[in-house]
């Protein structure tokens, strides 16, 4: 783990804090690209209605709007829970070249749980993955967010 991946999945778990707020499951995105933040989401799919408002999703869009191509194949993307299959095959064919995550999903990874997704070889697209970055942070925000909810 290197203090820069740290910066840049605070930066991330900073998203998911925005998504608690809202009542939403607290995950966040960021895509950085040349040492800056070009994309940044959070979980909106309560508050959007709206089943493709993951923070991946949202965090990509908002960087493909902002270089003004859906090509990222420069950037990477940091996301505070290992993507499910729709934002692993979205990041995939944005052409990330560079995931990085904190928290496993045992239930829903499509990265290195449950699917491996951006690994298979069938896939015209291959990047590099980090996981576990700030892992005890992003499984905390989780753990509290569903520890509270079972509450209610």
């Amino acid at each position: 783990m290197t203090s820069i991946d740290e910066r840049w999945m605070t930066a991330a778990l900073t998203e998911a804090r925005f998504a608690l707020e809202l009542g939403e499951i607290p995950v966040g995105a960021v895509v950085v690209l040349d040492g800056r933040i070009i994309g940044r989401g959070h979980n909106r799919r309560q508050i959007d209605h709206d089943p493709l408002a993951h923070a991946e999703m949202l965090a990509l869009k908002d960087a493909a709007l902002t270089l003004g191509s859906w090509r990222l194949d420069k950037a990477t993307i940091y996301v505070t829970l290992e993507p499910c299959p729709m934002c692993a095959g979205a990041i995939n064919q944005a052409r990330i070249s560079r995931l990085v995550f904190g928290a496993y999903e045992p239930k829903t990874g499509a990265v290195r749980s449950k699917y491996q997704l951006c690994d298979d070889p069938r896939s015209p697209h291959r990047l590099a993955i980090s996981a576990g970055i700030c892992e005890s942070s992003a499984s905390q925000l989780l753990t509290s967010f569903f520890s509270q909810r079972r509450k209610v």
